[in-house]
């Protein structure tokens, strides 16, 4: 059995069980690479699972038409969750429409607004919630479980991808003829909001154009954070 065909395989019966043991659970979609693996597993197996996404109001052009291809492939509508319109405004205004280059407390003040709060709202009432987090990804995530509880939100948290690797991805993809975004041809293996995103030059880190006039360390944007820090716990066996 190959490596893609073992993590398959897994992530199928991690992806099921949420399925059926914490209904109602929700993905939280950023529309790139490996949420597309998810979202090709949950929509083909018919999961009744929902898939939302943050519009943040500041997304690049080509990760919204990624809203389309969703649903010209899959026949499928993704939910989107916006910032509160009047906190938007007073951010501005108070503080300028890019601030978040200023200081780390102004920039995680805006990825508070237009994303984790947007996110308590996609993510109230439901039992579980699933995201495309890798270990790989940023020493950040290099603990990441495939099951915690998020103590934030008072419900499960599942990141099913946990284990698998960029060549597992882009391999799944390709396989499956998986749409994906076209910034990931152009050098962004992580993708964010526009202005806070950037290519990586080759041997970089893949999250390394995420706020890159920021230390490794700070690189989060609250929506995997509980009181400013990064969460952990073991593993729950299926």
């Amino acid at each position: 059995m190959s490596d893609l065909h073992h993590r398959v395989e897994e992530t199928q019966a991690i992806l099921a069980r949420i399925a059926r043991d914490f209904s109602p659970a929700v993905f939280a979609s950023s529309l790139a690479a490996e949420d597309m693996v998810l979202t090709d597993l949950i929509l083909k197996a018919q999961l009744p699972i929902g898939i939302f996404s943050l519009e943040t109001g500041r997304l690049h052009a080509e990760t919204l038409a990624m809203l389309d291809r969703v649903r010209e492939t899959y026949g499928h509508e993704i939910a989107l969750f916006r910032p509160q319109p009047d906190a938007v405004d007073a951010y501005v205004a108070r503080n300028g429409l890019n601030a978040f280059y200023d200081s780390v407390e102004m920039r995680k003040e805006c990825c508070r607004i237009r994303k984790v709060e947007p996110l308590g709202r996609a993510l109230a009432g439901k039992q579980a919630w699933i995201t495309g987090q890798r270990r790989a990804q940023s020493t950040t995530r290099a603990e990441l479980a495939v099951q915690e509880f998020d103590a934030g939100h008072e419900l499960q948290k599942f990141n099913p991808l946990a284990d698998w690797s960029e060549e597992n991805i882009w391999e799944y993809l390709r396989a499956h003829q998986v749409p994906y975004n076209a910034l990931h041809d152009r050098g962004y293996p992580s993708i964010g909001c526009e202005p806070c995103t950037r290519a990586v030059q080759p041997g970089e880190d893949v999250r390394a154009g995420r706020w890159w006039w920021e230390n490794p360390e700070s690189k989060e944007c609250g929506l995997h954070l509980v009181d400013g820090k990064l969460i952990r716990i073991k593993s729950v066996a299926a």
